[in-house]
């Protein structure tokens, strides 16, 4: 089933666990920002001006919605302002969610300008100093990849080929990883790009200079992501072993009572800990106890970040056997918290 939020964004779940939204700025009232986008400005000059205007659309466009007009004028979202400083880059961010692994589709148009005439996506979006850049110029004839780093923006990737001014046309960016590849009208423009500049951000529009760009029909299939945490469990439970259960407990910030901020059990998140897990994290020391009734050794040990600091405790349950004993529970458990710290930097790599 497909829901629409405020006319502007709709989702609705895929095969697996992937999802898909869609920014339908076909009803929205012209004149006005898009609800749930914030203006963002990388370099210099004035911010962007970024509104729902009715233009005409492509007969061959399907709207996302039932109720949107087929063809003719509709509204899509355009940058107006006609700031021409040089090193100017308008960004509009959708704020309400970060994206790892996805495939991001939206037709563009390059309409006016002077200086330049560009329509572009930037993603795995930090904020206005980092993130990646896919965009398209019509006085260039250029498909260019690059990135922000600290502000710096590195050399450009991509061909010299015909953007025609005035003409919709459509962009797809594919990310799985470090893996980049970008489509220009469905067809792969540059070699896969390798960067591992930005593991996850959010995704917006973005132009150049004095670039009055549009677009429309914009839609993205992602993998929900999930918190490291919560991936560390997940793993630690497909590998094939005796480990029935794993518990991290950690505090979400500085003086707070330690919680479960993952779990085998997703019901448990949340819940507090108790003076077992308080202790682990305080001391660095281990616990062990047994829940007869479901034949279980268990385990709590401290996690350590990479400067041997305790970040969090994580309780590793186990089948018991004839002859268990708490030194052999510990020497069974400890490999998969030595897995995780292998994995964490600091205590925030745990919950983002």
């Amino acid at each position: 089933m497909r829901l629409l939020l405020g006319l502007l964004v709709g989702w609705g779940c895929v095969s697996g666990r992937a999802a898909e939204r869609f920014f339908d700025f076909s009803q929205l009232p012209a004149g006005k920002p898009p609800e749930g986008f914030v203006s963002a400005l990388t370099g210099a000059g004035a911010p962007g001006d970024w509104k729902i205007v009715l233009a005409e659309t492509p007969t061959a466009f399907q709207p996302l919605t039932g109720g949107a007009p087929r063809g003719g004028k509709q509204g899509v979202l355009a940058q107006l302002s006609t700031d021409a400083t040089g090193e100017r880059f308008p960004v509009l961010v959708f704020e309400q969610e970060d994206y790892g692994d996805f495939t991001f589709t939206t037709k563009f148009k390059c309409v006016e300008g002077q200086a330049e005439q560009m329509a572009g996506v930037a993603f795995r979006y930090q904020d206005a100093k980092n993130y990646y850049v896919v965009r398209a110029s019509s006085l260039g004839n250029t498909f260019r990849f690059y990135k922000f780093v600290n502000g710096d923006r590195s050399p450009p990737i991509g061909p010299e080929i015909a953007i025609p001014r005035g003409v919709w046309q459509e962009m797809t960016i594919e990310c799985k990883g470090n893996q980049i590849r970008c489509l220009l009208n469905g067809r792969e423009a540059m070699p896969t790009i390798t960067d591992n500049s930005f593991r996850f951000g959010k995704i917006g529009f973005w132009t150049k200079s004095d670039s009055i760009s549009h677009f429309a029909d914009a839609k993205i299939t992602y993998v929900p992501r999930e918190t490291l945490a919560v991936t560390l469990v997940r793993e630690a439970l497909a590998k094939k072993s005796s480990v029935t259960g794993v518990v991290i407990y950690a505090p979400r910030a500085a003086n707070q009572q330690a919680r479960v901020i993952a779990s085998h059990d997703a019901k448990a998140v949340g819940t507090l800990g108790t003076e077992v897990e308080r202790d682990v994290i305080a001391k660095d020391v281990m616990y062990t106890g047994e829940d007869k009734p479901r034949g279980l050794m268990l385990v709590t040990l401290p996690l350590h970040d990479r400067n041997g600091e305790v970040i969090a405790a994580v309780r590793v349950e186990l089948k018991s056997f004839i002859g268990q004993t708490e030194k052999s529970a510990i020497l069974r458990a400890m490999p998969v918290v030595k897995r995780m710290e292998q994995r964490i930097k600091d205590g925030k790599d745990l919950i983002e």
